[in-house]
């Protein structure tokens, strides 16, 4: 099975050069962590489920995209995954927008040297489909880190110039006090009020920053737990065949890890239902699996597809599309599957395309418990 996007099951009509790029992915992400972590100091205080993201994918995409007859053109082609990538290292990461930028020099030179330590050959035109695709990542990742970071600064000014009137207007009275009156007892009591309000103002900043800086998912009331994940698929996917018998396949081994049930859920009861109203009748299939310390799980279906525009907008709340938009069929339960994942540590994106069908897939670590920080055990 492959990582990509699309939730592609095999590799049989790849062409030779893609799958050989699929048999070395170990390699180049062991190549990948360990440049990223000599030459990215904030790296090194990353694990290693965050730091991998949704990079796995995206590099099985660009093997799909070296076989000319697939329908993806370039690693970033009909999904949103590296907006996911960069919309995670700004909510999970201290990572510079540099550094992002970095990380994916480092990329693509890890692929280079895989492909060297494998004996894999690029021709030209298939070494030019792997720049294209990671110059497009780059783009698509920096243009979120900027948009979540821009919106942080928009929060913090906002709550700065409310919740710092209280020890601020302290403050200024102090001083007008002190120029007013030449008691010395007076002075040291006013000073006094004046420190204490200048602490809480700095109190103030350093929660405000910590909060706006690591906390920037919108919190679903969680309870984490040990989870196997394939009795849960086959859970929701008995739920929905109960109505219309074998139309929800699952594809999964047993995967165990730390996360909530509940949310997980509902956000794949919600992904279910919607690719049931809105494939075209040939059935849903849910596929999990498992790599470098992160949970893959999509979920997949025929029908009309996502049209580009419509793709980064299909997670926010309160959207509006045209009536005639497929896209605004999908409702709000798509920006409740959103916060589950991020509340996960993790992301979501969706893959869709004529040819392959749409597929939207939640990312996120097998231990979600370091990233959870109201969590806590059955």
């Amino acid at each position: 099975m492959t990582l990509a996007t699309d939730q592609k099951l095999d590799d049989k009509d790849l062409s030779a050069t893609s799958r050989a790029m699929l048999a070395m992915r170990s390699d180049v992400f062991a190549i990948w962590e360990s440049q990223v972590r000599n030459q990215i100091d904030e790296a090194n205080g990353v694990s290693g489920p965050i730091l991998v993201n949704t990079l796995p994918a995206f590099y099985d995409n660009i093997a799909e995209a070296l076989t000319p007859s697939h329908p993806r053109e370039d690693g970033t082609r009909n999904t949103t995954a590296m907006s996911a990538h960069g919309g995670e290292r700004a909510r999970m990461t201290p990572f510079r927008a540099d550094e992002v930028i970095l990380e994916y020099q480092l990329f693509r030179d890890a692929i280079c040297a895989g492909a060297r330590r494998n004996g894999v050959q690029f021709s030209t035109q298939e070494w030019r489909i792997v720049e294209v695709s990671i110059d497009a990542a780059v783009r698509d990742a920096i243009r979120e880190f900027s948009l979540i970071h821009e919106a942080i600064r928009e929060r913090l000014a906002a709550t700065l110039s409310h919740d710092m009137r209280n020890p601020l207007s302290v403050i200024l009275a102090g001083t007008q006090l002190i120029a007013l009156t030449s008691d010395l007892t007076v002075v040291r009591r006013v000073a006094t009020k004046i420190a204490s309000g200048a602490q809480r103002m700095e109190h103030m900043l350093t929660q405000l920053v910590e909060t706006l800086t690591f906390e920037r998912a919108i919190k679903l009331p969680m309870v984490i737990a040990e989870l196997d994940i394939k009795p849960l698929i086959e859970k929701v996917a008995q739920e929905f065949n109960m109505v219309d018998e074998d139309k929800v396949q699952t594809i999964a081994e047993s995967i165990v890890g730390h996360w909530c049930r509940n949310s997980l859920h509902r956000a794949l009861d919600n992904l279910v239902s919607n690719a049931l109203k809105y494939g075209d009748g040939q059935g849903v299939r849910i596929k999990a699996e498992q790599f470098m310390g992160r949970l893959i799980l999509s979920v997949h279906n025929q029908g009309k597809s996502i049209i580009e525009e419509q793709r980064e907008r299909i997670f926010e709340y309160l959207r509006r599309e045209s009536e005639d938009s497929l896209a605004d069929g999908w409702g709000i339960g798509l920006p409740f599957v959103r916060s589950v994942a991020e509340g996960h540590g993790g992301s979501v994106s969706v893959d869709s395309t004529a040819e392959t069908g749409t597929t939207f897939t939640v990312d996120i670590p097998l231990d979600c418990r370091p990233y959870v920080h109201t969590a806590s055990t059955d």
